[in-house]
């Protein structure tokens, strides 16, 4: 969607929104690349390493087999299709095939337990589920209390298992015909259900439209360098249940014809990271910051030939210090993006057009409209801290959360939707991110941002990773309180702590140093790789 532009004024001055009134992802992300020539679309590898290929032409006929079966267990337009697996083939033909019955795709995270995944079937009606034998057995001691859910699909089993309640996934899909007719939806239907990560109350539904994929391109196509130009392998490590993965990477990189990588790592690792990346010839990735703050810890990544043309990363506040380790060890600069599950990707770095500005997120991605706004909706002076908020309509904003309408009209001020993040807007455009709305620290009369006492603490070469809270305090208001995992070779000691705190004195500021530290052995992570700081905010506060 985006022009060819020299400057980032001339590219915002020349952008347009072109939405279709009538459009199906399904169709856009495989049906049109389907032309018979073979053109290549996933590569999946398994953990011993092997990998299999598939074009445009085979997951066309295999995501219409798929809809037809779920036609055939009674899935109708509207309805909801929970798919629980990791990235995989698998999870590709469901996704498609949901979108092209026009059913309601519900993204759920593969390392969910029993638990968070009663809560959003039974939340979101789901009729039917795509999963595994794993997540099969997950949800035995649940489904008695899921009365909707009808039919569940593993892709694991050859026949269905009667006894369990398990149609087999691929009996079902090789016995269905070899063509479907799509839905014909318009753009504004609804197509997926994402649930936010939880980190304030309990996970809400954002119920997206079709649309919402051409809303993402735009700020897929900035921090990946004019995206697809010089593309022809897209990579993250990141589940496709998260937004980030599934319309940062996989849908927008099909809609482009671009083709993807699919292997998520049990566990992350650093150098098989750095190894994957080099052996398939990756030249485009979405790396979250933690999997970047892992990378770093690589000894000589410069070992690795990679053919990357551009690397994002969104999520947590980056820092100088991980943007001046990407420039070395991946050969370029990551550009840094910004969104959130409700509207994603309205703010991003280009790399091509300008220099990043350490401490921000970058401008505002073209077709967004973007401002920092005060509790009321009204916009505030560049320069002033606020809401970070988008104004609609925007194709990437979401359709309300599902089932929930107060939530919905909470969200907004007016024509803003309040992203519940809190930044300020330089005189150049540039978008600082402060911290969520209850991470911000007061202090002293101070309002101190997590993110810049991190990313100086991960300049130390003692730290790993580093988490920042504010803790109470009867004189402060709130201390600024760290939490710690170390680099291997250094121990914990309080002459450490005194180190780190001057540290952090010396290179930022003095009253913005953590007058309390605690190393522990990892940090609190939700699905999609953020650190809860609810959860460490817990431990320093005093029951009351």
């Amino acid at each position: 969607m985006l022009p060819v532009a020299d400057t980032y004024d001339a590219l915002v001055a020349a952008f347009e929104w072109r939405i279709p009134q009538q459009y199906n992802i399904g169709i856009d992300v495989c049906d049109k690349w389907a032309d018979g020539s073979g053109r290549l679309a996933l590569i999946c590898e398994t953990r011993d390493g092997q990998a299999t290929h598939y074009t445009f032409d085979e997951l066309k006929s295999l995501s219409d087999q798929f809809a037809h079966a779920l036609r055939a267990s009674g899935v109708q337009k509207g309805d909801r299709v929970g798919i629980f697996l990791a990235q995989s083939l698998e999870t590709a033909l469901a996704h498609i095939a949901v979108y092209k019955c026009g059913a309601i795709a519900v993204p759920l995270f593969a390392l969910f337990g029993p638990d968070a995944l009663e809560y959003r079937l039974a939340d979101s009606g789901a009729v039917a589920l795509v999963t595994d034998m794993s997540g099969a057995q997950k949800i035995a001691s649940v489904r008695p209390r899921l009365p909707e859910l009808r039919s569940v699909f593993c892709v694991d089993i050859e026949q269905a298992d009667r006894e369990l309640q398990l149609d087999s996934f691929w009996s079902a899909l090789n016995a269905a015909p070899l063509h479907f007719d799509a839905e014909p939806t318009q753009a504004d239907d609804p197509a997926v259900i994402i649930y936010t990560s939880g980190t304030t109350g309990k996970p809400k539904g954002a119920l997206h439209a079709h649309r919402v994929l051409l809303g993402h391109l735009p700020g897929v196509e900035m921090p990946q360098a004019f995206f697809p130009n010089d593309a022809k392998l897209m990579w993250t490590p990141a589940d496709w249940a998260w937004i980030g993965g599934l319309f940062d990477v996989l849908l927008p990189s099909w809609h482009h014809g671009i083709a993807v990588l699919a292997r998520r790592f049990e566990k992350f690792d650093g150098e098989a990271a750095f190894d994957l990346m080099q052996r398939h010839g990756v030249t485009h990735a979405i790396l979250p910051p933690t999997a970047l703050k892992m990378m770093r810890t690589v000894v000589d990544p410069e070992r690795w030939q990679l053919s990357l043309r551009a690397v994002a990363s969104g999520g947590e506040s980056l820092g100088a210090e991980l943007i001046g380790w990407g420039r070395r060890a991946l050969g370029v600069t990551i550009n840094e993006f910004y969104g959130q599950t409700e509207c994603n990707v309205v703010v991003a770095s280009c790399a091509t057009l300008f220099e990043p500005r350490f401490g921000s997120i970058g401008k505002v991605v073209p077709g967004h409209r973007v401002a920092i706004v005060d509790d009321t909706g009204h916009t505030l002076p560049r320069g002033e801290p606020g809401n970070i908020a988008i104004q609609a309509p925007d194709p990437v904003i979401f359709l309300g959360y599902w089932r929930n309408e107060d939530a919905t009209r909470a969200k907004f001020r007016g024509d803003w939707l309040l992203t519940g993040d809190m930044g300020l807007m330089d005189e150049d455009g540039f978008i600082r991110f402060v911290g969520r709305d209850d991470d911000v620290i007061t202090s002293a009369g101070y309002r101190i941002g997590p993110a810049p006492i991190e990313d100086c603490l991960l300049r130390h070469p003692a730290v790993r990773m580093a988490a920042v809270v504010g803790a109470p305090d009867a004189q402060r208001t709130e201390i600024v309180t760290a939490f710690v995992v170390l680099n291997p070779g250094y121990q914990a000691s309080d002459e450490l702590v005194q180190t780190l705190q001057q540290h952090v004195k010396t290179h930022l500021a003095a009253h913005e140093y953590p007058r309390t530290i605690h190393f522990v052995d990892a940090l609190p992570m939700t699905a999609t790789g953020k650190i809860i700081r609810r959860e460490l905010r817990d431990r320093v506060t005093p029951p009351r």
